[in-house]
């Protein structure tokens, strides 16, 4: 499968901008009944979302479904190496998910507690914040 990111954007090329704040949206599990939720702000690669996905799909079976709560749809331009200052921005080198704490960025469902928390720590593993495992909750309480 290739990596994730979009079919067409308006503008290629984007500002870099601030990950100021906490996450208002995606930050409850809706979809499974175990999310991993984000810890802290960071740019999450194609490439990291990809390793989680096929480390989740490998350690789980077949009854077991998978939700990716993230897309990388914010474009990182990086100039080539030993290349001279100035000529302009560079080319798109790849794309990012801006993520920021709170966020739930994988669910899980079909899935045993203790094999879940395994899946847990295998994917944070794979990226580069610190994560925790979230249940789902039902009217204020826990499941």
């Amino acid at each position: 499968m290739p990596l994730l990111f979009p079919k067409r954007t308006k503008y290629r090329k984007m500002h870099r901008g601030r990950m100021k704040g906490k996450a208002t949206r995606g930050s409850e599990v809706v979809f499974g009944d175990y999310g991993i939720q984000a810890m802290a702000p960071a740019w999450i690669t194609g490439q990291q979302i990809e390793a989680c996905r096929t480390t989740i799909a490998r350690k789980t079976h077949r009854d077991a479904k998978i939700w990716i709560r993230i897309f990388p749809d914010k474009s990182v331009t990086k100039h080539p190496a030993e290349a001279r200052m100035g000529k302009g921005k560079g080319p798109v080198d790849h794309w990012v998910a801006v993520v920021k704490p709170g966020r739930i960025m994988f669910e899980i469902a079909g899935v045993k507690e203790h094999e879940a928390k395994r899946l847990h720590e295998l994917v944070s593993h794979k990226l580069p914040i610190p994560t925790r495992l979230k249940r789902k909750t039902v009217l204020g309480g826990e499941v």
